[in-house]
């Protein structure tokens, strides 16, 4: 027989069988649209705008159907109540990471962020210890917070009111406070090796926010045999981790085991327990790997919504002018914000929640997979199914917020000027796999902002209606479009 009609005939054959494949698992499935063959519904979304995307699909398909990315299905959930049924009502069953190939590729299964099983419940368990007992949710962890706020307040008065880009020195803070609390240092803002590290961290961002990542996610294989910016991404992350590496290797000459100093300290005394038979190689690249999550994710996420709230602030100066309004009523010019603060100052509150909610920082979260089969308002998801949650759809929900697209702090506050809470405020997502910094991250942005705005008057280099707040790119993260400003001593 020709080799190339038994070409054709195989290929149609296997054709015909991914087709018959998908078939029969879409109908146990949530609806969505017909995939086609080896590239599922790719077509039918805008890599360079999921989040609306997702919007359109469900209004065809309701707020929960399935999408094939690639060859394999992933069931997307939209709206509040799908997503709350799901990671909260159904936390268990929904409480797997799902598929994140080039994170998973980097990490090998390891760490915090995008480990599974066994292996995530022990890391995120001794984690969550560890930061406790290291003062998160306490005063100590108030006291390096307050501390670095007053570096942040003397580094930007050096600017001298002159044009400036906050990126890395708005990056530089939560940084170190993350630093502090990993390896107990900090680093001066001018440190070159600092800011080495803080390009990496925000080019990263980037990186994974852009349209050809989105792709990459979708089909793996091109992060093996293709050229482009994921190379740039695993040459970052690599050097990121060999930094704490290093760190690591200093703390193991120096340990203590009666007097622990940070979470390094704590993990080489007691993170072996859970496994004693892993070997000690692996277990210092899942200390590595976890640092680096800690590290990447209690910087530039806090990062990136500090310099967002400072873009909008330059936008709305009203907004600017009745916050810096009540921390003179309330704190005044003479000592540092601290926490008790914030229940007395309801629109400022209001203000970085509203922030929060607008920015939609995280539009889609992270991945999650279902860890056994499950029925789902009346649809059938299998074990290992990949779920992706709509941050997006639940934050800008116009029932709860009137007017989502539009940034107003009156989304936090009701008809007598006090802060509401909402139950659809989730920036940090919800259920077993809620961001685990979450108490330290709404530390930093209330005593960094209230910081920031007590001592300076923000001076935008354009007219504010002329300022554009549109995300430079919307992937894994909304990035803020670059912009400069002049701090002005108040």
């Amino acid at each position: 027989m020709d080799p190339i009609l038994v070409l054709v005939l195989t290929l149609s054959c296997l054709f015909l069988l991914s087709l018959w494949r998908q078939s029969s698992e879409r109908g146990k499935l949530p609806p969505g649209p017909t995939p086609l063959p080896i590239i599922g519904n790719i077509l039918q979304i805008d890599v360079k705008d999921i989040c609306q995307s997702f919007t359109n699909l469900s209004k065809v398909y309701g707020p929960v159907y399935t999408l094939y990315l690639g060859r394999k299905p992933t069931v997307v959930l939209h709206g509040y109540e799908a997503v709350k049924e799901a990671l909260v009502d159904h936390g268990e069953e929904f409480a797997g990471r799902g598929r994140f190939p080039v994170f998973d590729k980097a990490t090998n299964g390891m760490g915090l962020a995008f480990s599974k099983g066994n292996v995530w419940k022990n890391t995120r368990r001794f984690s969550l210890m560890t930061l406790r007992n290291l003062g998160m949710g306490k005063r100590s962890i108030e006291d390096r917070v307050q501390e670095e706020a007053r570096c942040l307040v003397e580094e930007l008065r050096k600017t001298n009111g002159s044009p400036c880009d906050p990126t890395f020195i708005l990056g530089c803070a939560p940084c170190n406070v993350i630093c502090s609390i990993i390896f107990q240092d900090r680093f001066d803002y001018k440190d070159r090796d600092f800011l080495n590290l803080m390009e990496k961290l925000n080019e990263i961002t980037k990186i994974l926010s852009s349209p050809w990542l989105q792709i990459c996610n979708t089909y793996p294989a091109l992060l093996d045999y293709c050229p482009g910016s994921h190379k740039q991404f695993f040459k970052n992350y690599a050097s990121i981790k060999n930094f704490l590496l290093e760190k690591i290797k200093e703390h193991e000459e120096s340990l203590d085991v009666t007097i622990p100093r940070d979470f390094i300290d704590y993990f080489l005394i007691n993170g072996g327990q859970e496994d004693g038979n892993q070997p000690l190689q692996n277990r210092l690249e899942h200390l590595a790997i976890t640092v680096t999550d800690l590290f990447s994710a209690g910087t530039e996420t806090t990062s990136t919504t500090l310099r967002y709230a400072i873009l909008l602030l330059l936008k709305y100066p009203h907004v600017t002018a009745k916050v810096q309004e009540e921390i003179e009523h309330v704190i005044g010019k003479h000592r540092s914000p601290c926490m008790q603060d914030r229940s007395r100052m309801p629109y400022t509150d209001a203000m970085i929640h509203e922030v929060q909610r607008f920015i939609d920082l995280i539009p889609n979260s992270l991945p999650h997979e279902v860890t056994s089969d499950i029925k789902f308002r009346n649809y059938f998801i299998p074990k290992g199914t990949t779920v992706i949650t709509s941050l997006s759809s639940v934050l800008h929900d116009s029932t709860e917020f009137p007017n989502p697209e539009k940034f107003d702090p009156g989304h936090f506050l009701d008809e007598n000027g006090k802060f509401k809470k909402s139950d659809y405020f989730i920036p940090f997502s919800t259920g077993k796999r809620i961001c685990a910094g979450e108490g330290l991250a709404r530390m930093e942005l209330f005593l960094f902002l209230t910081s920031i705005l007590q001592n300076f008057n923000l001076k935008p280099l354009v007219h504010p209606k002329d300022i554009d707040v549109t995300p430079m790119l919307i992937g894994l993260a909304s990035v803020p479009p670059a912009f400069q400003l002049c701090f002005i001593p108040s």
